[in-house]
């Protein structure tokens, strides 16, 4: 039998070197399916319980391997279903590609069922490049653009495939005028700037007495040379979300993350430095670096768009970080004035005294949730890769996660959605079978969308070199990180009507699909938890009672925020007694003898 349209798009994926597709299948895009079964496991399915959750699988596929990433789904609401992940890698720069089925080409434009107007809904999310096929002869040329533009502007490409489209023969362009002839292949470019460019980014950071460093991202990959640039200049680094693995936090000097998830010696890095190195970060909020027209700025960006635009650089250079900073770094003139350094490292060491008595501080109710995290640190594997949801357990993340050498570990930064902590995961254990894989998630995306997904987990873990993959879920029966923004940014008290969930037992859902399920609901079983979990023969849902009322505090108070809790307390939160305790208790956690348990 010939080779259908399908056959041929199946055959050219797997040339460009893709082997892992996440999806849903659907009549609309059954003739692509057909040749997946065909192609004798070429190309493994992963087959998720929701596209979204494929989209974000797809997305999570592309951090962590750098590779293109690529989901499917049918027509209509198959195709709709896969937004909300493919944001998440358009906002993250993300190269991904979604594959999505159409109605006949001779129903199109009949108000068909399951007819929408594809290539218009994905013109935002996926505008590099969405295209719908209509012919055979077009499908080689379709495919080829939307992986090389993927790859090559890191963004996310669509392709629409009308289902009669799928079936037929395929064909080659023919030598004639009026068609395309392309070809297979992407590797990137080595991208530095100028010499002089570097010239006058090297003058900015020599003239500096106190440099800080804040690395995202783009980063990831190039830890040697930013630790060799601050050992020379002296400076401390402060670490985006999505870069919080560009880095161990070993390193004194290494302030951790920043922002309202952030770190009091990273606030203070950005509020007394006099000079600012960015380098692959988009990180948004500008009120957490220094004021304009405090420091001189340097910024290290492969997408010129990103370029000054949180803070005026006075030097803007394109290029890829490690090879820039490989040009940078004889450039650069050793600080033998190491007080800078020193107050560094002074701020970064009293912080992690603080983190660990609030975090070992007692709860009104059940197990406060950073101990969770706190306890996790000294026992995570070196090879860990660890995801997290959106919402308050972001802040247990991003500031008592210890990440050493060697780990990964992402979520959904720009779009910063719920929902992505465990099919990421999921994508990360497929990536990397042989690794063990943490998801840190709330009981708000759990319910939400990620409990589903756990069936996957048990559909596929058998196939994993290593069977340690690990979901731990703050079961607080609150969506906890709004309830603290209506308390602190808002100045009004919960809302139980839209903030109060459901009790649901995930470790009994675990055990109740053949996975593994820990119940935890004292502060001293959590180590034990860990222990077990990561000793465990099958994957594991961690259940943890925590109290929804530990405030996460930001690393700086401003006065509108202290007007606006107390404004919460003065109108009577339901929550009050419990609130006004562990406030204090975390307030006072680091001066107050007897208020830290062992």
């Amino acid at each position: 039998m010939a080779p259908t349209v399908g056959d041929f798009i199946v055959g050219r994926l797997h040339a460009w070197g893709v082997r892992r597709i996440y999806g849903y299948p659907g009549d609309g895009i059954n003739g692509v399916f057909g040749a997946l079964s065909r192609a004798e496991d070429k190309i493994d399915f992963v087959q998720a319980r929701h596209e979204e959750m494929a989209a974000f699988m797809a997305s999570a596929h592309a951090k962590f391997t750098g590779e293109l990433g690529v989901c499917i789904a049918t027509s209509g609401p198959g195709a709709s279903h896969l937004i909300t992940g493919l944001y998440d890698a358009r906002m993250d720069h993300m190269p991904v590609l979604a594959i999505v089925g159409q109605q006949a080409r001779a129903a199109l434009g009949g108000h068909y069922q399951q007819e929408l107007d594809l290539v218009s809904m994905f013109k935002d999310v996926a505008g590099a490049f969405v295209q719908q096929a209509t012919v055979p002869e077009q499908v080689r040329h379709l495919v080829d653009r939307a992986i090389r533009i993927a790859l090559g502007t890191r963004q996310v490409t669509a392709l629409v495939l009308p289902n009669d489209l799928q079936d037929l023969p395929y064909e080659e362009p023919g030598r004639k005028h009026g068609t395309v002839h392309s070809g297979v292949g992407y590797r990137p470019p080595r991208s530095v700037p100028y010499p002089a460019d570097l010239q006058r980014a090297a003058e900015v950071l020599n003239a500096g007495r106190k440099v800080a460093i804040l690395v995202g991202a783009g980063a990831l990959g190039a830890g040697a040379e930013v630790t060799a640039l601050a050992d020379k200049l002296g400076a401390g680094v402060a670490k985006a979300l999505l870069g919080k693995a560009v880095l161990p936090d070993d390193l004194p000097w290494v302030t951790g993350s920043i922002g309202l998830l952030g770190t009091e010696p990273s606030y203070k890095l950005m509020t007394e430095c006099d000079t600012l190195l960015m380098i692959g970060s988009g990180f948004p909020y500008s009120e957490f670096l220094p004021k304009e027209g405090q420091a001189r700025g340097v910024q290290i960006d492969i997408k010129p768009d990103m370029l000054s635009l949180r803070y005026p650089m006075e030097v803007n250079l394109v290029g890829d970080s490690a090879e820039t900073l490989r040009e940078l770094l004889p450039l650069l003139t050793a600080k033998t004035d190491r007080a800078w350094r020193d107050s560094i490292e002074e701020w970064t060491g009293d912080w992690w005294k603080k983190l660990e008595a609030r975090a070992l501080a007692d709860a009104e109710v059940g197990v406060n949730p950073q101990r969770t995290i706190w306890e996790l640190s000294p026992r995570i594997p070196a090879d860990a890769i660890v995801t997290s949801d959106s919402g308050s357990v972001a802040n247990w993340y991003a500031r008592d996660l210890k990440v050493q050498q060697g780990m990964m570990c992402s979520l959904s930064g720009g779009l910063a959605s719920m929902g992505a902590a465990v099919p990421y995961a999921i994508a990360a254990k497929f990536a990397y079978p042989h690794r063990p894989v943490i998801a840190l998630v709330g009981d708000g995306a759990m319910q939400m969308n990620n409990m589903a997904e756990l069936i996957t987990v048990a559909k596929y873990w058998k196939e994993w070199g290593d069977p340690r993959w690990i979901c731990m879920v703050l079961n607080n029966e609150d969506l906890n990180q709004v309830t603290w923004e209506q308390r602190v940014m808002e100045g009004d008290p919960k809302f139980e009507a839209s903030q109060r969930i459901p009790h649901v037992s995930y470790h009994q859902f675990a055990e109740s699909i053949g996975l593994r399920g820990i119940h935890v609901d004292r502060a001293e079983a959590m180590a034990g938890a860990w222990e077990q979990a990561l000793a465990s023969d099958r994957p594991v849902v961690i259940d943890v009672k925590t109290d929804p009322n530990v405030p996460p505090l930001p690393p700086h108070i401003t006065l509108a925020q202290a007007k606006a809790f107390a404004s919460t307390l003065l109108k009577g939160d339901p929550d009050q007694g419990s609130v006004i305790a562990n406030t204090a208790r975390q307030v006072l956690s680091a001066v107050l003898p007897g208020n830290r348990k062992k």
